[in-house]
């Protein structure tokens, strides 16, 4: 059977974690990675989580993969990665990727509303 984007939703969010932005910040005071998958463009118009490294959820593959010369080093599987995207879709699919990729510790924040709400900071860009 084909895949849908709803079956890949509900795969997604079974497999990743959804936490708040108190256990995100906790997570990131013990050396996790606060993680943004949006498009620069989206980060141009509305700042990004202050802290936040970005990679956006196109080339996420790319860059988790460390037998590549673009591997992002930020990306380790010792470490804590935290997702999120506008409204926590990207960041439940991109969780459920780097799952698949053997990172064990990914969790959804869900968007960056969500970050806001929750008393996080934001910066430009």
């Amino acid at each position: 059977m084909a895949l849908t984007v709803k079956s890949m939703m509900e795969a997604a969010n079974a497999a990743v974690e959804r936490i708040d932005t108190g256990k995100a910040k906790q997570l990131i005071e013990q050396g996790g990675l606060l993680l943004d998958v949006r498009d620069a463009v989206e980060l141009q118009q509305t700042g990004r989580a202050s802290g936040a490294h970005h990679i956006p959820r196109g080339g996420l593959e790319f860059s988790a993969d460390d037998t590549l010369k673009s591997y992002d080093a930020e990306l380790r599987k010792d470490r804590p990665i935290v997702l999120y995207c506008a409204a926590g879709g990207r960041a439940a699919l991109a969780g459920k990727l780097l799952k698949d990729m053997g990172y064990e510790q990914v969790y959804n924040l869900g968007g960056l509303t969500d970050w806001i709400n929750g008393g996080g900071d934001v910066s430009n860009g």
